[in-house]
């Protein structure tokens, strides 16, 4: 068996939001479930959901104990990314059900990625919630994904029974657009097209279409209270370049749950995938379930 570290030696900072105890307690009292050892492997394949008149969505589907957990990707990321991945090993271990999915247009997915809107990807989201997963369902939302996560809360409350986001990304684009000086946008609106500098992406920017920009104006949350009732866990790094981590405040401040925590990370970046980052991820899932489970019960 490997050694095991206490949750409490973390570098992070709990700052709680509601009424409910925090994980700065309750990660403390209890390390996360024994998933180093070695796991019953179920062999996970790739699916399609073929919807008609939409793009068929490609998934990988862990048929397990309830809640389950979805996976939603950061923007044009695809489902094989470290964090989706250590998670699904973490449901394995555990016996939970877990979903990991390509938006349309991304990945194994059918679809056209210049034609894709936030609005589309939410009805991919609100696809996989509807016809792939089975009971109630924790959302795990990365960047752009922690927007979305927020969406599918929002119409699907019978379904949506807790949220953890890692660096939510909620309205971002619009944010950013909206923050350039007024001759910027006239010449991002001219162009057709705006390139975002990004070291994430290996050309150093992302082309984002004028019109993408304009739909997802549209899909804004934060600039009234977000009624979400469920418990959300916030994640971030105070390292994060890309996204300010007083967006996961500005968050937890809109969403009307009474059990709400933000959890930061003073040397984790954007993507939040180091070993510590992931054994947060871990430990507040578990919690979440544990959490549920006496709920239920």
């Amino acid at each position: 068996m490997a050694a095991r570290v206490p949750c409490r030696r973390w570098g992070w900072a709990a700052v709680s939001f509601g009424r409910q105890r925090g994980p700065s307690a309750s990660l403390a009292r209890k390390p996360p479930r024994a998933w180093w050892l070695p796991a019953c492997r179920q062999k996970v394949t790739l699916s399609f959901l073929q919807r008609p008149d939409l793009p068929s969505l490609a998934y990988k589907k862990l048929k397990g104990k309830s809640p389950g957990i979805i996976f939603i990707p950061g923007y044009l990321s695809d489902m094989n990314g470290i964090k989706a991945l250590a998670i699904e090993e973490f449901c394995k271990s555990l016996g939970h059900g877990y979903i990991r999915f390509d938006y349309s247009g991304i990945g194994n997915s059918d679809g056209n990625l210049a034609e894709c809107t936030v609005g589309k990807w939410r009805k991919d989201v609100l696809s996989i919630l509807d016809d792939v997963a089975e009971g109630p369902q924790i959302l795990v939302g990365s960047s752009f994904g922690g927007w979305l996560m927020l969406h599918a809360a929002v119409a699907r409350p019978e379904k949506v029974v807790a949220l953890i986001g890692i660096a939510t990304a909620a309205d971002d684009l619009v944010t950013q657009f909206h923050s350039l000086p007024v001759e910027a946008q006239k010449e991002i609106e001219v162009k057709g097209d705006w390139s975002l500098p990004s070291k994430y992406n290996k050309e150093g920017f992302y082309s984002i279409p004028y019109s993408f920009i304009k739909e997802a104006e549209h899909h804004c949350l934060l600039h009234s209270p977000i009624p979400v009732t469920c418990p959300v866990r916030l994640l971030h790094g105070m390292k994060d370049d890309i996204i300010p981590w007083h967006t996961s405040l500005l968050v937890a401040d809109r969403v009307v749950s009474l059990d709400v925590d933000v959890i930061l990370r003073k040397h984790s970046d954007h993507r939040m995938k180091e070993k510590a980052d992931i054994h947060l991820l871990t430990c507040t899932i578990d919690d979440l379930i544990d959490k549920l489970s006496t709920i239920v019960h």
